[in-house]
């Protein structure tokens, strides 16, 4: 059997990015430099062979996802489908709100005096989201065990899915905090401060229902194609 991995990518930079307002299942478009970032991510794997590729249902996971079909060797010909389950947190009445409110709002729930102290006393990803779930006004935002679950599931069964039809590599496109959290779930040293870049890969292994992981936030593949778009052009 071939082995079994996830290729995790997050989605371009959008307009809410590139605005610093808080993206969780609201959305918002690609920029023209999100795009041109996830050209060369997609350059970067293009001749990679996936079996299958999942984006979360959100709007510019799935215009990354066909950015990154469309550079791909063999895009038209892999199985594409979205799961709502990889989709972002959800920061119910927070949501597009600026970054600065929402992290000036938590550490305040949290009995924090501010993001700084709150990150150097080493909060985890649970008391944020419960912290989101106090501070959501419209009852939208979800529990932690009801996040987790979520998340979890939703990655699981994807690499379940690859390894019964024999293995191979799934191409995901996800979503930073998302990404960072499942890391954290895989391997509890990983803490809220992971960087996981627009563009960037992080790379899961997956055998006989574990995960582990190989990569983070990897800039390479991104970069290389970038480097590739700019020599075409020159």
């Amino acid at each position: 059997m071939t082995k079994t991995q996830l290729y995790i990518v997050r989605h371009g930079k959008t307009m809410f990015n590139t605005l610093q307002r808080v993206q969780g299942w609201c959305d918002t478009p690609l920029t023209e430099i999100g795009v041109q970032g996830i050209e060369g991510t997609g350059l970067g794997i293009k001749d990679i062979d996936f079996v299958e590729a999942v984006s979360s249902d959100s709007g510019r996971a799935i215009q990354t996802m066909r950015i990154l079909l469309s550079k791909h060797k063999n895009g038209a010909d892999i199985p594409y489908h979205t799961d709502a389950r990889i989709r972002e947190w959800n920061f119910g009445s927070l949501e597009g709100g600026y970054d600065a409110e929402m992290w000036g709002v938590i550490p305040r729930v949290l009995n924090y005096a501010n993001y700084d102290e709150m990150i150097a006393a080493k909060t985890t990803f649970r008391e944020i989201a419960e912290a989101i779930y106090e501070a959501d006004t419209a009852n939208w935002a979800e529990t932690y065990e009801t996040l987790k679950n979520r998340v979890l599931t939703g990655f699981e069964d994807i690499a379940h899915r690859v390894e019964k039809n024999g293995g191979g590599k799934a191409l995901i496109v996800s979503h930073g905090l998302t990404i960072a959290f499942l890391m954290h779930l895989i391997d509890e040293t990983n803490g809220v401060r992971i960087d996981i870049d627009n563009g960037s890969i992080s790379i899961l292994n997956y055998e006989n229902g574990v995960f582990s992981i190989e990569a983070i936030g990897d800039r390479s593949f991104k970069e290389a194609g970038l480097k590739e778009l700019t020599e075409r052009k020159e």
